[in-house]
């Protein structure tokens, strides 16, 4: 069923604060883009049409943009260039070919707000609704600090008369707290038919989407604003110290989910788990832990302290790896423990295997990855070497420090020692 819901993203701009030659919205947040969580919170309105608005490195937002869009069945989403970037107005009026001839309502966001809830957003979009087809609601933040940001306007009465950008407020309107966020909701008819009237007389020489504000007033329309409980929402990037701020935010957001659903976090602080990971009920995460998108942990597990799990792996139920041990395309099965300075790579280990202190998986040849597969029940002396690619069947140990070449020819069982390893004879009973 329509919702009604056209949503208009601005994701052109450079972003030279950031001084960075990947694109402002590209930057990565707790393992995905900006544009992403963007993307992700508007879901929450289930727009019929998502525009995308793209400039400095178009191809690259482009690529990205419809990744997201895949993975979130978001529908209808269309790209349009803005060539120039000319200010926030001149944006949407590139944008507004893409929204057809008569759009119910138009939400317009920056694709620089990660932290922006999709509730948020929700709540805009029925206020729009409630007021009719002539209005236009602005979120707004009340803010301590509001440097930098475009302040509300409001007449004797509280209604709101019109939004001054920093660099063209005076003095007095510098003291108002209460920001702009640069979401807006819009009924759509009217939007397009006030876009060709926005002018460039303002400090920046630029088209504002803000002075859609006073054309609504001067025409008598309702304008009314829905203020942000939470101001952090409302917070944009503009530089890697923001982003870093940010950051921090988001994490404590995806580590609460998990706290949430039953995963002991030691120490929040310094657990770093990316969006896209899935970690079981009972599961402990220690000190200095970095988890990043894709892993999956199961139930019951240890991680920590000191760990790092990067894409690919994959921890069975009651699994425990820690105390410098990392990670990378691996399974590491029910009951397995790689507890100490290991390194396991490409690496399919099966359940109740002990991998011994200071084990190294040599996965790479200088030219290609290769695989190693472990049994159930292995174990694995301190200081082993297992060159890939290799296979330790069910039951065998090796002797601490043994080196095991692409050579061995394990068999099930079997003691493995020395340099380069060899099977030690069994015992006759």
């Amino acid at each position: 069923m329509a919702s009604g819901v056209s949503l208009v993203i601005l994701a052109a701009g450079k972003g030279t604060r950031m001084k960075s030659a990947l694109p402002k919205v590209l930057h990565p947040l707790c393992g995905r883009s900006m544009l992403g969580w963007v993307m992700q919170s508007a879901l929450d309105v289930d727009p019929d049409k998502v525009v995308i608005v793209v400039g400095h490195g178009a191809k690259k937002v482009q690529a990205e943009a419809e990744k997201e869009a895949a993975e979130l069945g978001l529908r209808g989403l269309g790209i349009v260039v803005q060539e120039q970037q000319n200010g926030t107005g001149h944006a949407v009026q590139v944008a507004a070919s893409a929204l057809g001839d008569s759009p119910e309502i138009v939400l317009v966001l920056a694709g620089d707000m990660p932290l922006i809830r999709g509730e948020s957003l929700v709540e805009l979009v029925r206020a729009q609704k409630e007021l009719g087809s002539d209005s236009m609601v602005v979120l707004t933040a009340e803010l301590d600090d509001p440097h930098g940001y475009g302040r509300i306007l409001r007449d004797g009465d509280g209604a709101v008369n019109g939004i001054v950008e920093q660099k063209d407020a005076t003095p007095e309107q510098l003291d108002i707290c209460e920001t702009n966020t640069g979401v807006y909701a819009f009924a759509g008819r009217r939007l397009l038919a006030d876009l060709p009237r926005l002018g460039t007389a303002n400090a920046q020489g630029e088209y504002y989407l803000t002075d859609m504000v006073g054309l609504a007033v001067d025409d008598r329309r309702p304008v009314v604003t829905v203020v942000l409980g939470d101001a952090f929402e409302g917070s944009g990037v503009n530089d890697l110290r923001q982003l870093a701020v940010v950051r921090q935010e988001m994490q404590f957001r995806i580590l609460d989910d998990h706290m949430a659903a039953g995963v002991a976090v030691t120490d929040p602080g310094s657990a770093y788990v990316d969006h896209g990971v899935t970690i079981g009920e009972g599961t402990t995460l220690l000190p200095c832990v970095m988890i990043h998108r894709g892993v999956q942990i199961g139930k019951g597990c240890e991680v920590g302290p000191f760990t790092q799990l990067r894409p690919g792996t994959v921890m069975k139920d009651g699994a425990q790896v820690g105390n410098f041990t990392e990670c990378k395309n691996s399974v590491i099965g029910e009951g397995s423990k790689a507890k100490h300075l290991s390194y396991l790579g490409d690496a399919k280990i099966g359940r109740k295997t002990n991998v011994g202190a200071g084990t190294i998986f040599a996965n790479y040849d200088g030219t290609h990855k290769h695989p190693t597969h472990v049994g159930h029940g292995v174990s694995i002396g301190s200081g082993s070497i297992i060159v890939a690619p290799n296979e330790l069947p069910d039951g065998v140990t090796t002797g601490a420090g043994a080196v095991l070449t692409r050579a061995a020819k394990i068999q099930e069982g079997e003691t493995w020692v020395g340099l380069p390893a060899k099977a030690l004879p069994k015992k006759n009973n």
